[in-house]
């Protein structure tokens, strides 16, 4: 059915500022005092507290088992089976023995269970998280550190108490920063790392893991470095000594990863046919391990080997506070890396699902995940995608999958993860290596930014050449300090205009993008595109100055009817005084204030630029559009205020329209209304301005302007 057109009209007188605030009852807004609500004591305040901070207080009571119950079991088993692996492969990348990501499995996922809003997303190791505690360990603990005098070999044992007692002592600091942060709800403190920054970031982590995990597949013995180029030296030394390779641990490694891609291309080709995926990563590692002991792959072909793993679990330890100074800057790049890749998982499943996720209760409930976990020698956690997504796809609605995960890993830990002894380290690099897929795709990012956002490229390329070049912790300071940068680079240099009118409406527009848009003869109005403020207040004067001089030769002779759908009907420019009498909201308030503003303009003796000889401009009003002010400082303010003085000197008067109510209220506490520019210099729009402008022109004469 074809849409009638309909002509859009509406009657109303011409509005400055004050009058609008007298016609709509403007109040100021009454501050909360939110801190009163706080320090409230009830029992219906206790219970809202502990609900908040407890949630699965508020949803396990009403836990429908017959419908979930089944779906959670059959996805938490399907997600500890991935679990196992994982959790092996990324204690090496942290540089700690496999056991300690067994443990790092299990406490985090079931704090998380009780403090957790998200219900699809699975917490524990990840890769990025791995490796950027990897970095800590190996930095502070290196090899070089643990050597033995008689025979020059490292002394593993103690270099791996060392590298623990570090990796707890970060998790319990990690774990601080969060949960503070979330008490104090600075969950908003993630909207500064922006998609790109995110995505550029672990990109840059997928190849440092990438990097890392070679030394495994070849079998070489490398020196422990950090700090920046420390991942392009490793990368040489492994050229280097490529020639000193294992050849058993590199066939060990090819045919495991063969056998993961066979295994993942089965799953992508069969999953519409299977009730779950196939364990891939488990069967591998199964297989792997009793190839190794049958076979004797340490022994006959000097494959590296995972060694002891403790059955049972080990009782808590307070963390070394003296490690704290040398671990704070970690540990908050850590902190804030963990909850946005947290965040940005549960926000991704909530909207999916139709519930909400809590961001400040999501930064305590990891926060107590790694504070709990690294007093039981865990190290820092955040969730990981491909299982948040094998949970989701095979059933899960709660965390109930998630406390049934640990519940599997803690058997594993009491009771069979001594079987994994002969599991060649290999094979864990290489199950490693295929799971950076994903995240190595997004190179694709480069391409698609390309022709979508070239500012967000360079933020993705400035954040991956920095992660690359510095480490994973001033990376990620370096990404953030350039993107705020560009930020406020690019409200230095915004988009300057001169506004006309569309014909026939109370539209105005950019002349040089609107070919139909006119200026209105006598009137100028200018925009900006961005807030004022005291990094672009010197360009905004500067800019407007020269629109105005260059725009003024353009607009010579033309001609132009405004169309004003208002109580103002017929006002010719040439005989403004006949129909100022059908204003009667305007009245004499108006025409007081062009009065006293035509009085500032002049001489101090009182004589005109027509008097004095000089040119007169060909415009006696310019409009500033300020609807896209957020906030004022006071260079903006001073910088307005020159506008009014300099315009004013050259006889031209000077008018603001649409500002925003809060930028009205910062405009009077910056006592910026005075005897000279009141609020009736500012207009409700911008065409209220330009009408009010022609019923006053200053000087001189315009070409014929008729408004109907």
């Amino acid at each position: 059915m074809e849409l009638r057109r309909r002509d859009y009209q509406v009657e109303r007188p011409l509005l400055n500022q004050k009058q609008l605030e007298e016609l709509g009852r403007w109040s100021s807004v009454t501050g909360t005092h939110q801190w009163r609500t706080w320090l409230q004591c009830s029992h219906a305040r206790a219970r809202a507290l502990l609900l908040q901070y407890l949630p699965v207080l508020a949803w396990l009571p009403r836990y429908p088992v017959r419908d979930w119950l089944l779906g959670d079991l059959l996805s938490g088993l399907s997600v500890a089976i991935m679990q196992l692996p994982q959790g092996l492969a990324y204690a090496l990348l942290a540089g700690l023995p496999p056991v300690f990501g067994l443990y790092s499995s299990f406490y985090p996922v079931f704090i998380y269970f009780l403090f957790g809003t998200s219900r699809h997303i699975s917490v524990g190791t990840f890769a990025v998280m791995s490796v950027m505690v990897g970095s800590v360990t190996e930095s502070l603990a290196p090899d070089e550190d643990f050597l033995q005098d008689l025979n020059s070999t490292v002394n593993e044992t103690a270099r791996d108490a060392a590298r623990v007692q570090l990796a707890s002592a970060l998790s319990v600091l990690v774990g601080l920063f969060q949960v503070g942060l979330g008490l104090v709800h600075f969950g908003f403190v993630v909207t500064y790392l922006s998609e790109p920054l995110v995505r550029g970031y672990t990109t840059a982590a997928s190849v440092q893991v990438f990097i890392s995990q070679l030394k495994y597949v070849f079998g070489l013995q490398l020196s422990s470095r950090s700090g920046p180029l420390s991942i392009i030296y490793t990368l040489l030394e492994v050229c280097w000594k490529l020639p000193q390779s294992v050849v058993g641990t590199m066939v060990t490694a090819l045919v495991a990863g063969v056998v993961l891609v066979v295994m993942k291309l089965l799953n992508d080709k069969l999953q519409r046919h299977l009730p779950l995926p196939i364990p891939r990563e488990l069967l591998t590692l199964i297989g792997a391990t009793g190839i190794s002991y049958g076979v004797g792959l340490k022994h006959r072909f000097g494959v590296d080997v995972v060694g002891d793993i403790p059955a049972g679990l080990i009782p808590p330890v307070a963390p070394n506070s003296q490690l704290f100074a040398k671990l704070v800057g970690n540990a908050f790049a850590i902190a804030v890396v963990g909850f946005a890749i947290a965040i940005s998982l549960g926000k991704i499943f909530a909207l999916r699902h139709g519930y909400r996720v809590d961001s400040n209760q999501e930064l305590v409930a990891l926060g107590l995940s790694n504070l709990v976990g690294g007093v039981f020698q865990c190290f820092p956690v955040s969730c990981s995608m491909s299982r948040s997504l094998v949970q989701e796809s095979t059933g899960g609605n709660t965390q109930v999958a998630g406390a049934v995960s640990s519940l599997f890993i803690l058997i594993i830990i009491v009771k069979l993860g001594e079987l994994f002894q002969d599991l060649p380290k290999a094979v864990l690099a290489a199950a490693i290596i295929v799971n950076l897929k994903g995240m190595l795709m997004q190179f694709t990012d480069i391409c698609s930014l390309w022709k979508a956002n070239r500012m967000d490229l360079l933020i993705w390329l400035v954040t991956f050449v920095a992660t690359i070049l510095l480490n994973l912790d001033l990376g990620l300071a370096a990404a953030v300090a350039f993107s705020l940068l560009l930020v406020v680079f690019r409200t230095q240099l915004p988009h300057y205009s001169i506004l006309g009118q569309v014909p026939d409406t109370d539209i105005y527009r950019d002349v040089a993008e609107y070919s139909e848009a006119r200026e209105v003869p006598g009137v100028k109005v200018f925009r900006s595109s961005a807030t004022v403020y005291f990094a672009n207040a010197e360009l905004y004067s500067d800019t407007l100055k020269q629109k105005v001089r260059l725009g003024a030769a353009a607009s010579k002779g033309t001609s132009v009817s405004i169309n004003a759908n208002t109580s103002i009907r017929d006002i010719e420019s040439n005989n403004m005084e006949g129909s100022k009498a059908k204003q009667v909201s305007a009245g004499k308030e108006l025409e007081d204030t062009a009065a006293s503003g035509q009085e500032d303009a002049k001489a101090p003796d009182g004589s005109t630029l027509k008097a004095l000889g000089l040119p007169q401009p060909d415009f006696h009003s310019l409009v500033l559009d300020l609807g896209a002010l957020s906030f004022v400082d006071t260079v903006c303010l001073k910088s307005l205020k020159n506008i009014f003085r300099d315009f004013r000197e050259i006889e031209v008067e000077v008018y603001m329209a649409a500002c925003h109510t809060p930028v009205v209220t910062q405009l009077e506490a910056g006592h910026f209304f005075d005897a000279s520019i009141t609020k009736q210099h500012l207009f409700a729009s911008v065409h209220d301005a330009v009408v009010f402008a022609l019923q006053h022109p200053r000087s001189g004469p315009v070409s014929p302007v008729s408004v109907s």
